[in-house]
């Protein structure tokens, strides 16, 4: 069976590169552009996996990613974060995040990190 992931980036440009590299693998269930988004999704979908950026408008995805652990512990949540975000990536793994890669994000580099928590 294949795992379904869902996508949440503020930037159209970024969901698209994540979508594209990880529907090579995985069934991109659908798309957010915020963490409060990103958590409905969830409820909706209940995907097995989480693509979350870090900075987003109305609900961050550090905000978005503790709230989907608490009520989902079992979701893996892999971060997608700019380089220089180092104090921003300590925050998201005490939030639950159970792992992360860089923007620019390289499509091998993501599938793998997806691929190494899933199974």
């Amino acid at each position: 069976m294949t795992e379904r992931v869902l996508v949440v980036d503020d930037s159209s440009f970024q969901r698209t590169v994540v979508r594209d590299a990880l529907a090579e693998r995985f069934e991109v269930v659908d798309e957010a552009e915020n963490g409060a988004e990103a958590v409905d999704l969830f409820e909706a979908y209940e995907p097995d996996a989480v693509s979350m950026d870090v900075v987003m408008p109305e609900m961050t995805g550090i905000e978005a990613t503790a709230e989907i652990k608490e009520r989902w512990p079992d979701a893996v949540i892999v971060m997608c974060t700019s380089v220089d975000q180092q104090e921003k990536m300590m925050e998201a793994v005490k939030a639950g995040a159970d792992g992360y890669v860089t923007k620019p994000v390289d499509a091998d580099e993501l599938v793998g990190e997806f691929e190494s928590h899933l199974g």
